[in-house]
């Protein structure tokens, strides 16, 4: 997540730790388009598609007597609580054993749900909500 202070034009990609899962979808809007020359076959168009992104994890913390959360965590779960454009975060994720799926975008956290049983290593989860279209990017895990 890029976590840039206010100002900065470099991005400061900070990030979120303790994550065990991890599933990025898409969802296509399809319209029919087939016509009488199509000779009886069908024929669909997609015509908007949206994508986003839902993480499980157990919170982390640093190993200091106070608790200090984990920073990328702690944007995430600050982003969940925003409205309207500002909530709109700058997110990249990408795989770390050589695959060269890299994608960066913008997206909204929809929720940001912690807690959980006294003997739970306090699970957590969020989504992210895609706006727009994800770029490809090369994968900074190959740098």
């Amino acid at each position: 997540m890029d976590t840039r202070a206010a100002g900065a034009t470099a991005p400061e990609w900070t990030r979120v730790n303790g994550l065990t899962s991890f599933t990025e979808t898409t969802d296509d809007n399809t319209e029919d388009d087939g016509d009488f020359d199509s000779d009886g076959w069908g024929s669909t168009v997609v015509t908007q598609r949206t994508w986003s992104i839902e993480a499980e994890g157990k919170r982390k913390r640093t190993d200091a007597q106070a608790f200090t959360p984990d920073p990328g965590q702690e944007a995430i779960r600050k982003a969940g609580r925003v409205v309207g454009f500002a909530a709109n975060i700058r997110v990249r994720w990408y795989r770390r054993d050589g695959s060269p799926d890299a994608y960066e975008g913008t997206a909204t956290v929809s929720g940001f749900t912690k807690g959980g049983a006294v003997t739970d290593l306090e699970p957590f989860n969020f989504t992210l909500n895609g706006q727009g279209q994800p770029i490809e990017i090369a994968s900074p895990a190959l740098d």
